[in-house]
């Protein structure tokens, strides 16, 4: 029998690699309470660390381009 892949919304993602990041739980710890490997809260960790530089960066634009006019 085939397994159906789950799929998570945004918000979800967001919420365990924010908690992951705090570093309050380990990340084992975190896997387990959310029915996740380990891995995956890993890697969803370390796309919100590389991925946070965009967010302040685009608002870093917006101010310049706001500046020229």
């Amino acid at each position: 029998m085939k397994r159906n892949r789950r799929e998570f919304s945004s918000t979800f993602k967001a919420e365990v690699a924010l908690e992951a990041i705090k570093g309050i739980k380990t990340i084992s710890e975190i896997a387990q309470l959310y029915g996740l490997q380990p891995a995956q809260v890993t890697q969803w960790k370390k796309e919100l660390v590389v991925h946070s530089v965009h967010v302040f960066g685009k608002e870093q634009k917006r101010n310049e381009e706001l500046e020229r006019l």
